[in-house]
């Protein structure tokens, strides 16, 4: 804890304060994709603390429940592309070789090293020039240890920095007798996360899933639909039956690029003709694929496509840029 500790007040001081008044933003919204995750581990406590010091409007996490129904801080259902699992436990392996969080206690979830995103089969980081794979003491925890982090940082700096969890893969816990999205949703309320109010977007790709947040499950939070694939795009008009905004793979926002302008789909028109906010996933500064710089890639998505803000893995660089504008 010392060590989160001490990574946040370096930033307080030498990073964004906590008084920053973010008032020429024009209604962007900063999602910290994973935490800070262009700089530390994602979903480590960390990285978390990290993205609260960059103000960010809200911290991402991705939800995953243990053996004992703990649910998680992390990004799939799988333990060997981010942790020592197979050191810890090679035995526990499934059939497929792969390593399930659900298979796992939450005591025996935290015995384990996380580390930078790795390739499982080559052993090779992911992003090679971001924090060093396997140094550094990270854990694994909890989304009620997240949600205290905080909620505890809200308070001792006067910041309202919201949260916004995403319950994966709700089939499999369901094939596996067990409900994310329940048990996900009673803890939010019992930390005071009820309505569309209470700074809380919850977003799933499983659209069966959130519609039945909504519907069955009775939930007054703001509900985000993440999409990726193409077909979905056509299923607009469902989804705003039951969510508030729609989480696209950006490059579906994307059509082409004449001379030096982008042309767009018609993705975000359709979204905000049908009352749908838009917070397109990733923006990475080392992943530019289609742009020559991170700029133009805020500048094109943010502003000329129109979108309502987005997650990013370098949230103190999109804040700086849209405190420019």
């Amino acid at each position: 804890m010392k060590q989160i500790y001490a990574l946040f007040f370096l930033f307080l001081f030498f990073g964004c304060k906590p008084e920053t008044k973010l008032t020429n933003m024009k209604n962007k919204i900063v999602i910290a994709h994973r935490g800070a995750s262009g700089y530390l581990p994602e979903h480590t406590m960390e990285a978390k603390v990290m993205a609260h010091a960059m103000n960010p409007d809200y911290i991402e996490q991705d939800l995953v429940l243990s053996k004992d129904d703990v649910p998680v801080v992390i990004h799939d259902i799988y333990l060997d592309d981010v942790t020592d699992v197979t050191e810890k436990f090679p035995e526990r392996q499934r059939e497929d070789k792969r390593f399930y969080v659900i298979d796992f206690t939450f005591d025996e979830l935290q015995r384990l090293n996380v580390t930078e995103r790795f390739d499982p089969k080559t052993g090779k980081q992911i992003y090679p020039n971001r924090f060093p794979k396997g140094k550094g003491s990270f854990k694994l925890h909890s989304f009620q240890q997240e949600i205290e982090l905080i909620q505890g940082l809200n308070a001792s700096t006067g910041k309202n920095i919201g949260i916004y969890p995403e319950i994966k893969n709700p089939e499999f816990h369901h094939q596996n007798e067990k409900d994310i999205a329940k048990i996900t949703l009673n803890i939010l309320s019992e930390y005071g996360y009820k309505t569309k109010n209470d700074k809380c977007m919850f977003q799933c790709f499983d659209a069966k899933e959130l519609e039945r947040a909504r519907k069955e499950l009775k939930s007054n939070l703001f509900l985000v639909q993440l999409i990726e694939f193409p077909e979905e795009t056509k299923q607009l008009k469902h989804f705003a039956t039951y969510a508030d905004g729609l989480g696209p793979w950006y490059k579906q926002i994307l059509d082409k690029k004449e001379g030096t302008r982008w042309q767009f789909t018609t993705l975000v028109e359709e979204a905000h003709k049908l009352g749908l906010k838009v917070h397109p996933y990733t923006f990475r500064s080392d992943q530019l694929d289609e742009f020559y710089s991170f700029e133009e890639m805020m500048q094109v998505l943010l502003f000329e496509a129109d979108v309502d803000g987005g997650f990013t893995d370098f949230p103190d660089k999109m804040v700086q840029y849209l405190t420019k504008q």
